[in-house]
């Protein structure tokens, strides 16, 4: 079938199976296009909840499908490919909570939405980037074990130092190892005038030389309400597919153009349309687990 054999197809499977695709802002272009809803992970399982549908397609990696079927628990969720994993949510076990809860059983659990559900039912309350300041805030603990990214663990740490945070040595390599500090001095050499936004998941040294952190939501919210017209985007390459899609007006540029992730790549039209004609990689978790993930999940949004 050519490309637009399979949109027709998966379009028509979408009808017929009553189902809604989601697509997270670090998918490739063409996902982007035949997806109905956008967004960053946590958004898009929250809007999901919300829908009539029986079917949600996540294109994503395997945590997101998670959390999309412990806030959907009645509804089949599908992941179109088996391997569509995130490499810092494999660093971190279930097992390794409970360890650390009983090395550290003063301290609150901040589990990062960037885990397993396993991982999540163990923790006290999750958080997002864009939250994780205010998750942490209203702790009512000193200590916090913050599981799993050590960057954002540590972006976390100056924002609220009168809080010990214990971070997890987890990262995430796209922001880690794939956005480096000469690649953004080579990218603000050839953008003078760009202003950057960089995720926190990134180093230290990334952070201070930009003029903005942000989720990748909160990056569109940014671009949306600030006067200026070029940027600088120091995450995953396809945030800018997002931005430039959502302000043809406005100039954006990778702070690197190796900052892909393997996880999100993994997704294609073809996997879509096979897993959604099959109804193959279907989320499968317990009651238990679904019970006391999503404790940790709600308990965030209300603070949110």
């Amino acid at each position: 079938m050519t490309e637009q054999d399979i949109i027709k197809e998966i379009n028509r499977l979408k009808e017929e199976k009553n189902a809604v695709i989601l697509a997270h802002n670090y998918q490739r272009k063409e996902i982007q296009e035949i997806a109905d809803i956008l967004g960053d992970s946590l958004d898009l399982s929250r809007k999901a909840k919300e829908l009539d549908k029986d079917i949600i397609v996540f294109a994503g990696v395997r945590f997101m499908a998670e959390t999309a079927k412990i806030l959907s628990p009645h509804k089949k969720v599908l992941l179109p490919h088996p391997d569509a994993t995130c490499e810092m949510a494999d660093m971190v076990t279930r097992e390794d909570v409970i360890e650390l809860r009983k090395k550290y059983p003063d301290a609150k659990i901040v589990c990062y939405v960037n885990t397993y559900a396993d991982v999540k039912a163990e923790c006290d309350i999750c958080c997002t980037s864009r939250n994780a300041e205010n998750v942490v805030r209203s702790l009512d603990a000193k200590r916090i074990i913050f599981i799993p990214d050590r960057n954002l663990a540590a972006y976390v740490q100056s924002k609220v130092p009168e809080k010990e945070i214990i971070p997890f040595d987890g990262y995430c390599y796209v922001h880690d190892e794939l956005i480096t500090q000469k690649d953004l001095i080579i990218a603000k050499e050839k953008h003078p005038d760009a202003k950057v936004i960089t995720h926190p998941e990134a180093r230290e040294e990334i952070l201070k030389m930009s003029d903005f952190v942000a989720s990748t939501n909160g990056m569109l919210t940014i671009v949306k309400e600030t006067p200026y017209n070029e940027f600088i985007i120091a995450t995953e390459v396809d945030m800018v597919t997002r931005l430039k899609e959502m302000f043809p007006d406005k100039k954006f540029y990778p702070a690197s153009k190796n900052a892909i992730c393997r996880g999100m790549k993994t997704i294609t039209l073809e996997s879509i349309y096979k897993s959604l004609l099959k109804e193959q990689y279907e989320v499968v978790l317990s009651s238990e687990i679904i019970e006391k993930a999503k404790s940790a999940l709600e308990k965030m949004i209300e603070i949110s």
